[in-house]
């Protein structure tokens, strides 16, 4: 029997949770008039289809390319995704498993459709961008908030004459506007972002969005206006357009670009005036006489990402409250959280030279031990002989599909040869081809290449970080040794104790092979790692010390 899934989605623009319902319901409806079976639905609510970083549309990418599904369904391809290039790597991604990809709107999607309703999609978000950019300035040009809200001010709701909830409008906190002058007042009498921040946290001063206060919430970025002692609303004008989001291609993610003074929108709102201008040109001032340049060692190296300044940088966490462990003073590191925030119970501090030398005595002598070698060595091969019964079930039944496929396509040839063919029964034997060379692909033999693991593989490791601990000392092999040193490790936990701090270590198990099994490099394959990773908790524990 046919297999099918269903996936529904509503834009977060879209007030009807119940869209979701109503798409799954049709869906259901579609596969039993076709006597399908469902083998699980799939949704996302309130998120936008511009996006694929989207758990309910992760997960149904996730069972399609495990091979056991025939039909991926949905209400129509735009609940699927509105950008053109995910569209077409969805198609590629059913098609390459062995599916259809159908909606009740369009029908089975080919390759004209990704086309057309790929750009449709496209221009529409585009369109859609412009109209709400220019009903946004239009907020602007009132005086209106055009979303979002700063600290020191409430956002009012009412409804307007028409009917519709009258938007933008804001008026003064009493209660937050007085911290607002607090924290000027205390900052042009000589306190620093962080003795005040952490002030406001022992008073028990809710932040904004109620969050702790940090320096960074106070002192912001001057360049992009941003942070209390920036925004220029609490001397009544309000600035918008500063900034342009755009999506990474490749993480998904939104990232900020500053647009040219002449594109800001500037408006005057006296009656949102918290600060004075005699404050805040005198708090702008200050700011310049504390600002300090930019150190060489911030910068970054050839245009990339700056190196670590020192071996553990990043990767040192408070076992107290999870935030970075990072210099408070001078030589020392302490918790970031407990020095901006004043928050945090973990007092204790450790130098540079003895953490550093702790960890990698730790990581050298403990980390991978002839016992947990042992263990983690027997563990791999049941992993992996798992891994590979799986695989030859999913064998058999890519062998089965090629049979039927076979069949289909010798059933087609027949007929065309007796002279009836026709422009559907030509366009279906080119589908059933297409299918046959994908099935042929996963069915091709694979080298398969021995994961050899050295003998005294512990004792190896330790004289591989030993060599690495060696090189630090010689400064033409320093980066390349605190580089594949970093990468033994994942996290650094700094907990306090009664004796002192307690260090918990968690390793890279991938890594530790990496350094010590000279066929690494080339037997590594996703089975391989697979199988790693199933392991990496076996019996590899953090490793945890005192200080």
């Amino acid at each position: 029997m046919t297999s099918c899934i269903v996936y529904a989605r509503y834009s977060s623009d879209m007030s009807r949770d119940a869209s979701i319902e109503d798409q799954v319901r049709l869906c259901n409806q579609h596969i039993a008039d076709q006597k399908w079976a469902i083998a699980g639905t799939f949704e996302d609510r309130a998120i936008s289809g511009a996006s694929a970083l989207r758990p309910g549309y992760q997960s149904l990418l996730a069972l399609v390319r495990q091979g056991n599904i025939d039909v991926v369904l949905a209400e129509a391809l735009d609940r699927l995704s509105r950008d053109q290039e995910d569209v077409a790597a969805l198609f590629k991604i059913v098609r390459f498993a062995g599916a259809k990809l159908i909606t009740l709107a369009e029908g089975e999607i080919s390759e004209l459709h990704i086309g057309l309703k790929g750009t449709m999609n496209a221009l529409f978000l585009k369109d859609l961008a412009l109209k709400t950019k220019r009903g946004l300035e239009g907020r602007i040009n009132k005086g209106r908030s055009a979303g979002g809200n700063a600290y020191g001010y409430d956002v009012v709701r009412e409804y307007g004459p028409d009917g519709p909830i009258d938007r933008g409008r804001r008026t003064i906190n009493a209660q937050e506007s007085r911290v607002v002058v607090e924290i000027f007042t205390r900052y042009l009498n000589g306190e620093s972002p962080r003795a005040i921040a952490a002030c406001l946290n022992e008073q028990k001063v809710c932040g904004p969005r109620g969050r702790d206060w940090t320096a960074s919430t106070l002192i912001g970025n001057r360049k992009r206006g941003t942070g209390i002692l920036n925004n220029k609303l609490y001397i009544g004008k309000l600035i918008w357009n500063r900034q342009t989001y755009m999506k990474d291609p490749v993480s998904g993610k939104r990232q900020s670009r500053m647009n040219p003074r002449t594109s800001w929108v500037i408006e005057d709102v006296p009656n949102l005036r918290i600060i004075n201008d005699t404050t805040w040109e005198a708090a702008q001032k200050a700011q310049n006489q504390r600002s300090r340049p930019t150190r060489p060692d911030k910068q970054s190296v050839d245009g990339g990402l700056r190196r670590p300044k020192h071996l553990f940088s990043g990767l040192l966490k408070c076992g107290s409250c999870g935030a970075g462990f990072t210099l408070v003073s001078g030589t020392y590191y302490g918790c970031a959280s407990r020095k901006n925030k004043g928050n945090c119970n973990n007092r204790e501090r450790i130098t540079i030279d003895r953490l550093e030398n702790a960890v990698l005595s730790a990581v050298q002598s403990q980390m991978m031990t002839p016992k947990l070698t042992k263990v983690f060595i027997a563990e791999y091969k049941s992993a992996l002989s798992k891994l590979r019964k799986e695989a030859v079930r999913s064998k058999t039944e890519q062998l089965q599909k090629k049979d039927k496929l076979e069949v289909a396509i010798n059933n087609i040839v027949e007929v065309v040869a007796s002279g009836h063919a026709s422009a559907a029964l030509l366009s279906r034997l080119d589908t059933l081809e297409e299918d046959l060379n994908v099935v042929e692909k996963t069915l091709r033999p694979q080298e398969a290449k021995p994961l050899y693991f050295r003998p005294n593989l512990a004792e190896h490791y330790a004289r591989m970080v030993s060599e690495l601990r060696a090189l630090l000392n010689k400064p033409e092999c320093k980066q390349e040794a605190v580089t594949a040193l970093r990468k033994l490790i994942d996290r650094i936990d700094l907990a306090p104790s009664e004796d002192g701090l307690l260090v918990d270590i968690v390793g890279d198990l991938a890594a530790m092979l990496h350094l010590t099994t000279p066929n690494m490099q080339k037997a590594i394959s996703e089975e391989t790692a697979l199988a790693i990773s199933l392991v990496a908790g076996v019996g590899f524990e953090p490793t945890t010390f005192r200080l």
